[in-house]
């Protein structure tokens, strides 16, 4: 029913990871902030505020965006980002091969298609769909093309999703990829955080701002309807409607010939939720852990479990994946068979069906693998498909899962640009049928794995890419970036921007696997939860400390870099280990723990963080506020806000309180960047984001000589 995105995947397409509002402004709960003097920044688009940023910004392009250095750093990075020679990645919709791509050309896209005999080619024929920069010059919009929901299975018509600023609010619209055009009169939903899916061609489900009191507190659909074709809006029938404290509901139909079923998922807070099967009317709950996922494919239920889970007389671990026949399911039968179960080194990462297959990939100690398992009569066979590079990621992309066995693999690692396979399983191994070009010497570089002790003791993997000939003399400039949240986990990937503008300098990029992701399952990310989260940054701060103690480098020539949750990591070791770093970049963070369920879709992570406006909670999370932990006696390292405007997710309001607090104490070297649109990412288009990828690396660079 869902599947989580790799983060090699997500930094190589410029999709963001965490978690309506279109003002993008914030609750004004005062209760407890009143003497907070830079509460007015939270106003994101209030002029005094905007004036505010607008000075910051000129200040901050001034010092490290206006030099001929800035220049080369950004048109090296644009050039890998709008490169032809790029892997244009597809996903299968019939005969079609689609495809979304951005290049100089076109900074905001076209959504185009090819067939498999085009592809194979070394420089495919293109058929484009739509022209996003067409399109905006059009109608005289900067609409940002988010993704589309095309109906089985003739894929012709489809729900587009449009943002107008990057932002995660969408106007949603239907386009008949025949004709190449919107619906005259089709189904059309302004811009709001709306779930839609399709029910068949004159019905869907729709989950949207329906007006006062239809949106949960974490700004998400509340409310799931059907909608008929051709009918107002106001007529849709109500399918469910959940709490204001849930985190958001919707409704879909798994369209699959032969084993069409619909559901209702009412998710209670980021890991738990409840799943309905809607049938005749009426919704029947399955009877599965709150915290675990379910997924229904064809004959089979499928069950990855976040904590241990007794049924059926057997208890199955956390991290397991276990299947069962749906219909035995629904009938009472709780016979489960185990395909996968976690050890010490090894966690599920995904798995994709094909017709007749499932593809595990698994994790050992933070490497790819893949497995087969085919369902059999009495129990599932087991095999293993050819084996990954040393230190790479091997990841399934994209299956047909409803007409063929066609799978394709992306794999890639730190050295190794990304090379596209397709493969029929039963028909030999997988083909290359793309390769990335390399965008940078590798072979001056090597890429090793180390482990660390953290405070408690637990075992810390890292990666580490560096010159083959550096010396361990704590010389070298070294930039540590970390994550550590959602049971997200950070594998090796290929960047082009990382080797031009940091490897290729002489730069050493170091990635701290720690708790709070997902390399080891469940329990390596609900170890860093709520009043445990201090661990998380415990770990960064234990692989800092291995990297000095290694003679790798030494606090003066160590930077750290994260965003999003990553970027409260950063505030954290701004505020709590300041003596470990010469500089940091925090981009789009979370830093006012006292405020952030009161900002944009900030509810949506209590789950993860805790209540703050729960006395009992807040005693935890203020050890892990950075805006609360500032103190103006404290030296702390040169550090540099990114955010964007267009941020509805996490919101500009914390970098901005944070920046302006600093400096009202006199702190020095804070520099702070607000980027206008690009939502809770890098950038709207290429080159807004090789703007500020070449801004950070440089500030970096500079501050860490």
């Amino acid at each position: 029913m869902t599947s989580k995105t790799s983060l090699w995947l997500a930094l190589a397409l410029g999709i963001t990871l965490v978690g309506m509002n279109t003002t993008h402004a914030a609750t004004t709960d005062q209760t407890s902030t009143s003497d907070d003097p830079y509460l007015w920044l939270e106003a994101t688009h209030d002029a005094r505020a905007m004036d505010w940023v607008k000075a910051q910004n000129a200040i901050t392009e001034k010092a490290f965006a206006s030099s001929a250095g800035f220049d080369h750093t950004r048109n090296q990075i644009l050039e890998v980002l709008d490169s032809n020679a790029r892997i244009p990645m597809v996903g299968r919709m019939g005969d079609w091969l689609y495809n979304f791509w951005q290049d100089k050309e076109h900074p905001r896209g076209l959504w185009r298609r090819t067939t498999l005999d085009e592809y194979r080619k070394a420089d495919p024929r293109w058929e484009v769909v739509l022209d996003v920069d067409a399109l905006n010059k059009a109608e005289g919009k900067r609409w940002v093309f988010k993704g589309a929901q095309c109906l089985k299975p003739a894929y012709t018509r489809c729900l587009l999703s449009l943002s107008p600023d990057g932002g995660d609010a969408v106007a949603v619209r239907e386009f008949d990829t025949g004709t190449k055009s919107f619906v005259k009169g089709g189904f059309e939903l302004p811009i709001a955080k709306t779930q839609v899916g399709w029910i068949d061609q004159d019905h869907i489900y729709v989950g949207t701002d329906f007006g006062a009191g239809s949106m949960t507190k974490s700004s998400y659909p509340r409310i799931a309807k059907e909608w008929t074709r051709g009918t107002p809006l106001a007529s849709a029938t109500e399918v469910y409607e959940g709490k204001p404290d849930d985190l958001a509901v919707s409704a879909y139909r798994d369209l699959t010939p032969g084993f069409e079923r619909d559901f209702v998922q009412v998710a209670t807070d980021f890991f738990h939720s409840e799943i309905y099967l809607r049938k005749d009317g009426k919704l029947v709950k399955l009877d599965i852990p709150s915290d675990a996922s379910a997924d229904a494919h064809r004959e089979w239920l499928l069950v990855t479990l976040r904590s241990p889970w007794t049924v059926g007389g057997a208890t199955y671990p956390n991290g397991a994946l276990v299947a069962i026949k749906f219909d035995d399911f629904m009938a009472g039968k709780r016979a489960f068979t185990v395909l996968f179960k976690p050890d010490a080194h090894t966690a599920l990462s995904n798995y994709a069906w094909t017709q007749h297959h499932l593809i595990l990939d698994v994790l050992d100690d933070v490497k790819s693998r893949l497995e087969v398992l085919t369902p059999q009569a009495g129990d599932w066979q087991h095999q293993a498909m050819p084996g990954a590079p040393a230190m790479s990621t091997v990841e399934v992309v994209d299956t047909d899962p409803d007409h063929s066995d066609e799978y394709w693999l992306a794999i890639t690692g730190f050295l190794t640009p990304t090379t596209l396979e397709r493969g029929v399983l039963g028909q030999g191994e997988a083909e290359a049928i793309k390769h990335q070009p390399a965008f940078f010497d590798a072979s001056r570089f090597s890429v090793s794995q180390h482990f660390v002790a953290s405070k408690d003791g637990t075992r810390v993997p890292y990666f580490e890419i560096a010159p083959k000939d550096m010396k361990l003399d704590g010389s070298n400039r070294t930039l540590l970036y970390g994550y550590g949240g959602f049971e997200v986990s950070l594998q090796p990937f290929y960047s082009g921007s990382i080797g031009r503008a940091w490897l290729d300098r002489g730069g050493v990029y170091v990635i701290a696997n720690i708790r709070g992701g997902g390399e080891y399952g469940p329990a390596w990310h609900q170890a860093a939860l709520q009043a445990n989260r201090p661990k998380a940054y415990q770990d960064f701060a234990a692989v800092a400390e291995d990297l000095v103690k290694r003679g790798v480098t030494t606090a003066r020539h160590l930077g750290a870099e994260g965003g999003s949750n990553g970027g409260l990591l950063m505030g954290n070791m701004l505020t709590q280990y300041p003596q470990l770093f010469g500089a940091i970049a925090c981009e789009v963070p979370l830093l006012d723990m006292k405020r952030y369920i009161h900002l944009d879709a900030g509810s949506s992570w209590i789950a993860e963080y805790g209540n703050p406006d729960d006395p009992k909670q807040w005693d935890f999370i203020k050890a892990f506020s950075p805006y609360q932990n500032l103190h103006k006696e404290t030296h702390y390292p040169p550090v540099l806000f990114y955010t964007t405007t267009s941020d509805d997710r996490v919101g500009p309001a914390q970098a901005r309180k944070m920046a302006a607090k600093m400096e009202g104490m006199g702190i020095p070297n804070v520099w702070f960047y607000e980027n206008l649109e690009g939502g809770h990412g890098a950038g709207a288009d290429n080159k807004q984001s090789a703007h500020m990828h070449a801004m950070v690396y440089d500030f970096l660079w500079d501050k860490l000589k």
